[in-house]
């Protein structure tokens, strides 16, 4: 089999013109245009082979998720993508992985109009890192520090799925075949939620990607709102899919799913109570369902509810931190 040079592979793979971007791969930078009163936002995600993902996912449903998550970043601040880079460390130049990985990434990318204009490649462990550029109009950007007393909580999609299946694929539960397919498809192929978080522009006062959990995720808007929560567990349940679908579980898996699963990639913001048909016609709009899961306390901290309003009994709900194994 002939060797392919790093630059070979390159422009076998990724090299595509541009139409949007004044300059693409090929110089030491590329150059981006953004359009007049537009501020850039900007973001980077790293996946690693064993961390994020199993050594032998599909390698077209990895070229999805590795966009797919910098683009829920641009979501959640309600930018317009515009382009991106891709640092790539590879094992072995494998063909036929590159093939579906590049087939996955950049089918995603048009999808968004998102340009790939450089990167970088390297061999070595199975690395994927990704910066992402998108505009939004100066100042209008949604931010976790907006958060006030009395908003709604929102979250679009379904929670806890991701979870599942990756409980499912390490043999901690057994989920029936069509709902752990369900459930794996929203592990390795999430959906970014760009037009919602566009929609959201001028509505609502705060937004993020969760990625590592609705309770730790919602702790960060707290953090940086100086505000209080309370979590409905029940509104945040009833959204995973696999429950809705007839799936038993213990409640306890349920409800750790929901509260703190990691990798949904959907979107958690905040808007006033007096924006309710708003935050609907939007999501309308964008094609996107979400669901009211709690409202905003001037009291600080983090509080889970049941149906009737009580606080849940203390549990451990933390969410994913890459250098803090679970117990």
């Amino acid at each position: 089999m002939l060797m392919m040079s790093e630059f070979d592979l390159i422009a076998r793979y990724f090299v595509r013109p541009v139409h949007r971007a004044a300059l693409g791969v090929g110089d030491d930078c590329a150059l981006l245009r953004p359009t007049p009163g537009m501020q850039l936002a900007v973001s980077s995600d790293m996946l690693v082979a064993g961390r994020h993902f199993f050594d032998n996912v599909d390698p077209r449903t990895l070229g999805h998720k590795a966009l797919a998550v910098n683009l829920s970043d641009l979501a959640a601040s309600g930018a317009r993508p515009l382009a991106f880079t891709l640092a790539l460390a590879l094992p072995e130049a494998n063909e036929a992985w590159l093939q579906g990985f590049s087939q996955g990434l950049l089918a995603l990318a048009d999808a968004h109009a998102c340009e790939l204009v450089g990167g970088d490649t390297t061999r070595g462990p199975l690395n994927i890192c990704i910066t992402i550029f998108g505009e939004v109009p100066a100042g209008a950007a949604l931010l976790r520090s907006g958060a006030k007393a009395g908003d709604d909580i929102w979250v679009s999609g379904t929670l806890g799925d991701a979870r599942l299946a990756l409980e499912a694929l390490l043999g901690h539960i057994t989920l029936p075949a069509d709902v752990l397919a369900a459930a794996r498809a929203r592990l390795e192929c999430p959906t970014p939620r760009v037009a919602l978080g566009t929609q959201l522009r001028g509505i609502a006062h705060s937004a993020l990607d969760l990625s590592d959990g609705l309770l730790g995720d919602l702790a960060h808007i707290l953090e940086q709102s100086h505000v209080g929560a309370d979590i409905d567990a029940d509104a945040a349940i009833g959204t995973i899919a696999a429950r809705r679908s007839g799936c038993t579980l213990p409640q306890q898996q349920w409800v750790q799913a929901a509260l703190s699963g990691g990798d949904d990639y959907e979107l958690l913001f905040t808007a006033p109570a007096d924006k309710r048909a708003q935050v609907l016609e939007a999501a309308q709009r964008a094609a996107t369902p979400v669901t009211r899961v709690g409202v905003i306390t001037a009291q600080p901290g983090l509080r889970v509810l049941d149906a009737d309003g009580a606080p849940l009994a203390q549990q451990h709900w933390a969410s994913f931190d890459h250098f803090v194994d679970p117990a």
